[in-house]
Formats: C-alpha cells, sequence, structure tokens
C-alpha cells in the first residue's frame, strides 16, 4: 500500500491496483489484470470507475456484450486477428464465432506504481504488457502508462491520462482495422474503448460545436458524454481528449482520431485510430497515443466543458 500525495493506492498483486481518494474514502477505480475468460479477449481494464461522489459511470460484462469492461485498450481487427472479444465481424456473413481467431493482451509486470513520480495530488501506473493472437506466438510488446492527476473535489472532478505504445514484433507489418475497415458502416470501435452503465442510455454527446449521435464517425479534440444515474441523484459528464500528437503527419500520423460513439441501445466512447482505414505498423516500429479521461459529478455544458480543457492543457 502507498500513501502519499492525497491518494491512496493498494496493489493486489496478481489481481488488481486501486486508487482512493483518502478524503471521502472514495475509490476512483480499480486496474484488473487478472485471468480472464478466453472468448472475451483477455485483457486489463479499469473496473468500476466511480465519480467523486462515490457513483460509478463504467459497466463490467454486460448481457449483450460480456467482453465490454469498463475503460480498457482494445484492437478488434488486428491482421485478422480479435483482441477484442466474443464474435468476429466477416463482411457478409456478420457476426461469426470463431474462437480461433480471439487473442489476448497479457501483464507482464509493473514498472511503477504508487505516487512517487506523480504530480501533486498525482498517482502513476507504469506497466508492460504483450499482445497474442489465438495460437500464442508474440505479436507486440505494449509499454502503458495510466496517471492520475487533477482531483478537485471543488469542482467534483479528477482526470487519468492513458499513454499506450505498441511495438509490432512480428517479422511482417500489424494491420490496425475496424468493423468498419472491414465493410460494416459506422462501426468503427478499436483502441482505447469505455462502456458506461445501463442507466447511461440515452445520455447527451457533447462535441465542441454539435451534439448527439450524428458525432459518429467525426474528427474532433474532445468529446463528453453526460448522463443521469440509476440509484443515485444526479448526473456525471465524462470527457474524453486525444492529445495534440495523436494527429501529427508523418509515420502512423495518417489516422487521427475518429470518434466511435453510441447512446443507443448503449453508452460508447472510443477515439479510434483506425476508424475508416486501417493503420499499417512496421516489423519494429512504434505506434504511440496518448487519450484523456476527465470525470465529473453535474451535468456540465458546453462552455463549462471547454474551460476546463484550457485550464488544464497537455
Amino acid at each position: 500500500m502507498t500513501v502519499g500525495g492525497g491518494l491512496r493506492v493498494v496493489h493486489a498483486h496478481g489481481e488488481r491496483v486501486t486508487v482512493t481518494e483518502p478524503g471521502t474514502g472514495v475509490e476512483l477505480f480499480s486496474y484488473v489484470y487478472g485471468p480472464e475468460a478466453a472468448w472475451e479477449a483477455p485483457k486489463p481494464y479499469l473496473h468500476p470507475i466511480r465519480t467523486l461522489a462515490g457513483d460509478i459511470v463504467t459497466d463490467y460484462r454486460p448481457n449483450d456484450h460480456r467482453w465490454h469492461k469498463g475503460l480498457q485498450m482494445t484492437a478488434s481487427h488486428l491482421s485478422g486477428a480479435n483482441l477484442w472479444g466474443g464474435n468476429t465481424y466477416v463482411h457478409g456473413e456478420g457476426y461469426l464465432e470463431l474462437p480461433e481467431r480471439v487473442g489476448s493482451m497479457r501483464h507482464v509486470a509493473f514498472d511503477h506504481v504508487g505516487t512517487e513520480g506523480a504530480g501533486p495530488g498525482g498517482a502513476v501506473l507504469a506497466e508492460r504488457l504483450t499482445w497474442y493472437p489465438y495460437d500464442g506466438s508474440l505479436w507486440a510488446e505494449e509499454e502503458r502508462r495510466i496517471e492520475v492527476h487533477d482531483v478537485d473535489p471543488a469542482s467534483g472532478s479528477w482526470a487519468l491520462t492513458w499513454t499506450t505504445s505498441v511495438t509490432n514484433r512480428r517479422a511482417e507489418p500489424l494491420r490496425f482495422g475496424s468493423p468498419t475497415t472491414a465493410g460494416r458502416e459506422l462501426a468503427g470501435y478499436t483502441g482505447l474503448f469505455w462502456r458506461g452503465p445501463r442507466g447511461f442510455r440515452g445520455g447527451r454527446i457533447i462535441g465542441p460545436d454539435a451534439e448527439g449521435p450524428g458525432l459518429m464517425g467525426r474528427q474532433a479534440p474532445w468529446l463528453a458524454y453526460r448522463a443521469e444515474h440509476d440509484g443515485a441523484d444526479g448526473h456525471a459528464t465524462l470527457v474524453f481528449a486525444h492529445a495534440p500528437e495523436n494527429d501529427h503527419t508523418g509515420a502512423h500520423g495518417a489516422h487521427p482520431a475518429h470518434w466511435f460513439v453510441r447512446n443507443e441501445p448503449f453508452a460508447a466512447v472510443a477515439p479510434s485510430f483506425a476508424f475508416f482505414d486501417e493503420l499499417e505498423l512496421a516489423p519494429g516500429d512504434t505506434l504511440t497515443r496518448r487519450y484523456r479521461l476527465v470525470v465529473a459529478d453535474g451535468a456540465w455544458e458546453r462552455a463549462r466543458i471547454a474551460a476546463y480543457l484550457a485550464e488544464h492543457p497537455w
């Protein structure tokens, strides 16, 4: 257990890391990396994620998609493999049960867990992982860093930054895609993916200059999802943003984020890096992406979201 900087970090080795705001006793999230069912493409995830008021803003193994687990890094179509979980989309045939395509992302080790080295009032998880298809051959190595910061009881908000660097360890390119690159219209989900609670259905989707489900497949530096809780009074607002360097030109930069977002039949957001087009990663090359999630109590409007992001630049 680590206490310092305003947060408490508890590591149950082999299972999970939990980060708690000690002033309220609220567990902000658990980072779970223990074993999961093979058909669900086991991989680490954050669940439950909570607001500072203690309300849960993620779902876990919902009955429509058992492989949806809080907030997690995914790869729905990766050189013919499925590191997303469940059935695989095949053009002209729909979603098929193809267990021989389902792979995994496996925890190797933490290089750092705790508050040391984090900013004021923050915490850091630095992890190494490996990516495999069904046959268990090594396809990629990942370095992942999750930073908790800007914990602010006065505004009822806190934030995390998720950085991922994936290096291709195959002798041939890795092709990142999505159901849309495979032929399904407006289903470009892959990469970092959030699944909201069942009560968040029908929530409000807010972008910098527009709102609603029509933001599916659009580009913008940020996107917010606002909804009302079941079982507790009040709302929560989640703001998703991708770092400016995610849109740089040059190697691996031709695929800026296009938002995958739904509020029916469930709440989901993903800043997909392969929505309309495949992203090819050459052998030995590394793909790096950085994202931010702001978790806030209350029903934030566009102006407040924009002001917060301006006050907390990258």
